[in-house]
């Protein structure tokens, strides 16, 4: 049975371009076979915690299992969204470009997930590279939007596109390298131009549908 973990970046409700596109393919990719599951967590309009001296102290305990009643509590909701994403064998995440990188939200998120010891290892005794991947075997899709044109590959802003780069980064640090980004552009302008890029997102999404 397949699982997707759903992050729902944008702090945008039903305005939201790229909740919209997200949410229309989880139904088409979960109508396609029986038991397939969705696992929704919303940090786009749900605060989620900045990381906090405690967290530090507590994730890089030397000893994890002799950490205080003080310490797991601050590891609580990042235990919680570290379990959600080893249940899943597929990730969704829709994150809007903001300032040419991500929101608020998604960092946050990432900054609970990427943990010394759960999500990745680190061994400064072994040859090469001292960090090893430990979230294998998944594969990510994400959904962004943006306010202008040529942020994508080979564009001419795409070398201000960060929000990208960091996710690929980000994921591949973990162990998801097997990532697809579906994007709308002209999002500020609107128009032509902007529907144009919405339908083509549209059909990217829908040919996914049958491989993701």
């Amino acid at each position: 049975m397949s699982t997707i973990l759903s992050i729902q970046g944008s702090p945008r409700g039903e305005r939201s371009h790229s909740r919209r596109l997200q949410e229309a393919f989880l139904r088409a990719w979960q109508a396609r076979q029986e038991g397939r599951q969705v696992v929704r967590r919303e940090v786009g309009r749900v605060g989620i915690p900045a990381v906090t001296e405690g967290w530090i102290a507590a994730a890089f305990h030397p000893e994890p299992e002799a950490r205080s009643e003080v310490m797991k509590a601050d590891l609580a909701l990042s235990d919680l969204l570290v379990d959600e994403l080893f249940a899943a064998d597929r990730l969704v995440l829709s994150a809007p470009m903001y300032n040419f990188g991500v929101p608020s939200g998604v960092k946050a998120w990432i900054d609970q997930i990427v943990r010394i010891g759960r999500t990745f290892a680190f061994d400064p005794a072994r040859q090469g590279n001292p960090y090893t991947p430990l979230v294998t075997g998944r594969k990510a899709l994400i959904i962004t939007t943006r306010g202008d044109h040529g942020y994508g590959p080979g564009g001419a802003n795409a070398h201000m596109n960060h929000a990208d780069a960091y996710l690929r980064a980000v994921l591949g640090y973990i162990g998801i390298t097997e990532v697809t980004v579906v994007a709308v552009e002209n999002d500020e302008f609107g128009g032509e131009a902007f529907a144009q890029s919405y339908q083509r997102a549209e059909r990217s999404l829908a040919d996914l549908v049958e491989s993701f």
